[in-house]
């Protein structure tokens, strides 16, 4: 039996939901890299990485090919690299909501007058 649509693409989004695998996704939105590079960009130790970029390919996102020894990954397309740039448009206009509501709150918080205490809460 076929999987759901919203099924798989639950499946999708848990795999991009670990901070490590978000990061290499953002690192290698700017093209192919080295498992060195990546390692030094990351600063997570190399079992870590190399469990992270296993789900990554596992799940088609990334690819890796061997250059000698070294190992290089990049983007399995260009639909990854727009679903990181769509993420980051969401997350801005988000942000940006949450400043304004904040800034009038503050402005709020500012305008009401302060009431002096009461003789209950004095004593």
């Amino acid at each position: 039996m076929p999987v759901p649509l919203h099924q798989a693409k639950a499946e999708l989004f848990k795999t991009l939901g670990h901070p490590v695998r978000v990061r290499v996704l953002e690192l290698l939105c700017e093209g192919p890299q080295a498992v060195r590079d990546l390692l030094a960009a990351t600063g997570v130790e190399a079992s870590s990485l190399s469990q992270q970029l296993a789900v990554l390919r596992r799940a088609g996102i990334v690819t890796a090919r061997r250059e000698g020894s070294t190992v290089v990954y990049e983007l399995a397309g260009a639909d990854v690299s727009e679903l990181m740039r769509a993420a980051r448009r969401i997350l801005t206009d988000l942000l940006t909501g949450q400043r304004e509501l904040l800034a009038e709150l503050k402005a709020d918080e500012l305008a009401e007058p302060t009431a002096e205490p009461t003789a209950e809460k004095r004593a």
